[in-house]
């Protein structure tokens, strides 16, 4: 895939969909959450007419704040999984992703926690609450266990705070990028109205 990797939200739908584009247009990946269950699950597509299903992840709890989210493969296979640190989040979104022997991979934290401060101040407010994803924008930093920053996740500049980017900033080691991308895939779908 070429980076960076731009992710939009469709908006004439119930369900939380987003493409996946790479640099050069093409599309990369489809991502659907399922509605009305108890137990999240998202399914990636390689496009949006959903032919082929290259990847599922599933929350491993009920409704929990602290639930984590294995990844599969199309052979339900476990290649990872994504688990929110916890009451640390509730200040700064800190989350981190472990590969299939339950070993950290990367640390994905929130750069500037003050921006999700003013868009729950800001965003409850009629009609100006509808134009915060033009101001409070957050950007996550990938590290791996030893501090090297390896990507960036930036909520853009959208009305419906619908466009997200994923910038690569260190080159990635075999089974990686995957893991890597299903990690920020579901959090933003954990992340999105917060910001």
């Amino acid at each position: 895939m070429q980076f960076p990797l731009n992710f939009t939200f469709k908006i004439t739908t119930i369900s939380n969909d987003f493409r996946v584009n790479d640099a050069t247009g093409a599309e990369v990946a489809f991502v659907r959450q399922k509605l009305f269950k108890l137990k999240e699950e998202v399914q990636v597509f390689n496009d949006e007419s959903r032919s082929q299903l290259n990847f599922t992840v599933k929350a491993n709890k009920w409704l929990d704040f602290s639930a984590a989210y294995v990844f599969y493969d199309n052979q339900q296979r476990e290649l990872g999984r994504i688990v929110r640190r916890g009451w640390k989040s509730l200040w700064k979104s800190s989350y981190d992703i472990y590969d299939e022997n339950q070993k950290q991979d990367f640390s994905v934290n929130e750069e500037n926690p003050l921006i999700k401060v003013f868009d729950g101040l800001f965003g409850d407010i009629p009609i100006l609450g509808m134009f915060t994803g033009y101001f409070f924008n957050p950007t996550y930093l990938v590290t791996r266990p030893d501090g090297t920053a390896i990507a960036r996740l930036s909520k853009e500049k959208s009305f419906f705070g619908r466009r997200f980017s994923v910038d690569k900033l260190a080159e990635f080691e075999s089974g990686e990028e995957n893991r890597l991308l299903l990690g920020l895939m579901m959090m933003i779908l954990l992340e999105r109205q917060r910001g």
